[in-house]
């Protein structure tokens, strides 16, 4: 059970100058995309599928309003779920702020990556070879690469399958949690290409943004000792690194 472990002193910290330097970053990162304009002059009105490339030609789709909506609701519960990590130190105080920069940044940095790609890579979306613009999509037919719902998908079950695994490495819950949100999130982005909605390189992409930033967060915040292996420190001079061999 997760209770049995509950109580236990957490594996991460929050270090001020430390994450001075990687909230500075985070933000500076969701903030980008906002000096980055590039729109199309008018919506096209004939697209070719012999212009995309193979692999994405085998999973392109028509546009499905009701899967569109439950990928994007669906996404908020797979946010929601490092809350788990938090369980066993509900009541200490360190710990929830040490959790809340985390995922802070952790989600900033997933936003303003996945966003200043959209901001610089004009891609139609696979309904646009199909039917064209569905009602109340003029503004977003545009912005296919890559899928922000399929990066806060991953962000969301990296980060609890990262931070749940350190925190209760013996729980039997364990191996259930990390296959169960890998799960959801891999449905979140499969309903994006069977939306009509996403190339499966969207997707693929996004995929990669949210689990790298919901892995090196953690791992940057996690308390070092004797037995670690990489040790990362930040310094007023830059960023200093060992490994032990």
């Amino acid at each position: 059970m997760i209770s049995s472990y509950a109580y236990t002193q957490s594996v991460y910290t929050y270090d001020f100058k430390k994450d001075i330097v990687i909230g500075s970053l985070s933000l500076g990162m969701a903030l980008s995309p906002f000096f980055v304009i590039n729109e199309p002059d008018q919506i096209p009105t004939r697209l070719e599928k012999n212009d995309i490339n193979a692999l994405d030609q085998a999973f392109m789709f028509p546009y499905n309003k009701t899967i569109d909506i439950i990928s994007d609701y669906g996404v908020y519960s797979l946010l929601a779920l490092p809350a788990l990590s938090v369980i066993g130190n509900i009541h200490d105080n360190h710990t929830l702020l040490t959790y809340g920069i985390m995922y802070t940044e952790a989600f900033l940095l997933t936003l303003g990556t996945k966003d200043l790609l959209k901001k610089s890579i004009i891609r139609n979306r696979p309904y646009m070879y199909d039917g064209g613009v569905p009602d109340g999509k003029e503004d977003d037919y545009y912005n296919s690469f890559p899928s922000g719902s399929t990066s806060y998908a991953f962000l969301g079950a990296t980060f609890l399958s990262t931070t749940f695994s350190q925190e209760f490495p013996e729980s039997k819950w364990k191996v259930p949690i990390i296959i169960g949100s890998y799960t959801l999130a891999a449905g979140i982005a499969s309903m994006r290409i069977t939306s009509g909605s996403h190339f499966i390189t969207d997707v693929l992409t996004g995929a990669a943004i949210g689990s790298f930033y919901g892995w090196i967060i953690p791992f940057l915040h996690k308390k070092q000792n004797s037995q670690d292996n990489l040790a990362i420190n930040f310094t007023g001079n830059g960023i200093s690194v060992s490994l032990k061999l």
